[in-house]
């Protein structure tokens, strides 16, 4: 007896096949004029699509948070458009756009639909998820341009733009600059300090917007080789390094803080061969007595630092009271949260939150993930953060090894996200499209660099 025989196939299976096959049959044929226009077109292009990028990145600081929402959502419409023309049989020679971090972060979209259709503001969820749909399809578009060779072009655009807004900064801070809300405890010594904004109207969102430049225009100095995009990177990384710490934003100098260091060590990191074995320690500890030492000589720099310390600065107890009726909103809604967006935070939190403590965010992004989506969502957002981090160093290791100066990049990236993490801790504007839109503009960088296992095993089976 045969004993490779195959028994036939149940016919449900049988059913289910033929349905599958029928299918993809009818959408290659409803895409096939796409297909062929994309040929022809210069819409359905990749330097479309770039182009779009380019504007979103180089408009962040000066639009509106609607007008950057149209963008983005040009940019969707230009990715689908692409992506649905891509030939599928001509799928090995095309960018591949699946990466090690598109699985959790699919899974988090995921959980953050279903939140959104449980949600009991199910209108102003939708909101959120729209505008979580648009950021995570820039991602996704940026990621496979960058393996095209837009990598820089994306971060130059970004370190001309920050070089404006950063430069306007300064000015604010020479002449002075109006406040445009209370931002700081009017009995605190800092009252009355000029905290530049720039053109984005809070000093808080100009630092999150700001926390790219030093690590990406560092990097721009170091990597790229012509003079005049090396002092664009260097220029930005200085003048944006001095308006955050202008901005006077304790969450941005923490931020600032944490980016620093990590972009430091990084680099001891990456030169690590070819420096003596006394070097890491000597820069770690120099690092963090320049930091102590600035903020000690620095009058208006130690109050505001100080301040973070304690509840005695309104900011801090506006905070704290926040942050308590948050929690009582995620063991109302534990599992799933009450779905994404600021709109929908908006008409949950007045349910729960104290006399005179009204808040547009949680003032944590944290806390407002779980908020949002739940324990489940903020697991798996944990889980898609570790996995950008742990393909960064991969990344990081293999360009190391290889001597591949454009793992500098990957560098710069680490030491931006860093930098956002620790100023989420203690503010929203993570949220805000001049944030979110670098956010991903970094784990970009990061997913532009990843090697499919299977492929590079082949590779090295035919070597």
């Amino acid at each position: 007896m045969n004993s490779k025989l195959k028994l036939p196939m149940p016919k449900f299976l049988q059913n289910l096949q033929s349905w599958w096959l029928s299918s993809q049959a009818k959408f290659f044929q409803i895409i096939s004029p796409l297909q062929a226009w994309r040929e022809g077109s210069r819409l359905l292009s990749a330097k479309f699509l770039g182009g779009l990028l380019v504007v979103m990145l180089a408009t962040l600081p000066f639009l509106e948070n609607a007008q950057t929402g149209v963008i983005c959502a040009a940019v969707a419409i230009a990715w689908l458009l692409l992506w649905l023309s891509d030939r599928r049989d001509e799928q090995e020679q095309t960018v591949p756009i699946w990466t090690a971090i598109h699985t959790p972060l699919i899974s988090y979209w995921a959980i953050a639909f279903v939140a959104t259709l449980v949600s009991p503001v199910r209108a102003a969820a939708v909101d959120g998820m729209v505008k979580l749909t648009l950021y995570m399809l820039a991602f996704v578009s940026m990621s496979r341009l960058m393996r095209l060779g837009w990598r820089s072009i994306f971060i130059g655009a970004y370190l001309g733009s920050a070089l404006i807004a950063s430069a306007y900064g300064v000015q604010q801070w020479y002449l002075g600059a109006p406040e445009l809300a209370t931002w700081t405890d009017p009995t605190s010594e800092t009252a009355g300090v000029t905290r530049v904004y720039s053109f984005l109207g809070n000093p808080n969102l100009f630092a999150g917007y700001l926390m790219p430049a030093l690590p990406l225009g560092a990097i721009a100095a170091i990597h790229w080789r012509g003079w005049g995009l090396k002092a664009l990177g260097i220029i930005t990384a200085i003048f944006g390094t001095f308006c955050i710490t202008q901005t006077q934003s304790r969450g941005g100098l923490m931020g600032l803080a944490a980016a620093s260091l990590t972009l430091v060590l990084l680099l001891v990191y990456w030169w690590g061969k070819r420096l003596p074995k006394w070097t890491f320690p000597t820069v770690f500890g120099g690092m963090a007595g320049a930091i102590v030492i600035g903020t000690i000589l620095v009058p208006t720099l130690r109050k505001r630092v100080f301040s973070i310390f304690g509840t005695d600065d309104s900011s801090n107890a506006f905070r704290v009271n926040v942050w308590q009726s948050v929690l009582n909103m995620i063991r109302a809604k534990p599992i799933l949260g009450i779905g994404p967006g600021n709109k929908a935070f908006n008409q949950i939190y007045p349910l729960y939150q104290r006399s005179g403590y009204s808040a547009l965010g949680t003032y944590s992004v944290p806390l407002e993930i779980t908020v949002e989506t739940g324990i489940v969502g903020v697991v798996c957002y944990g889980w898609l953060v570790f996995t950008v981090f742990r393909q960064g160093f991969l990344g990081l290791n293999r360009l190391r090894s290889d001597r591949d100066s454009s793992g500098l990049w990957i560098i710069g990236a680490i030491a931006t996200l860093v930098g956002m993490l620790v100023h989420g801790l203690v503010d929203t504007v993570w949220y805000r499209p001049q944030v979110q839109l670098l956010w991903w503009l970094a784990i970009a960088i990061i997913s532009s660099f990843y090697i499919n296992p299977v492929a590079k095993q082949e590779v090295e089976i035919e070597n």
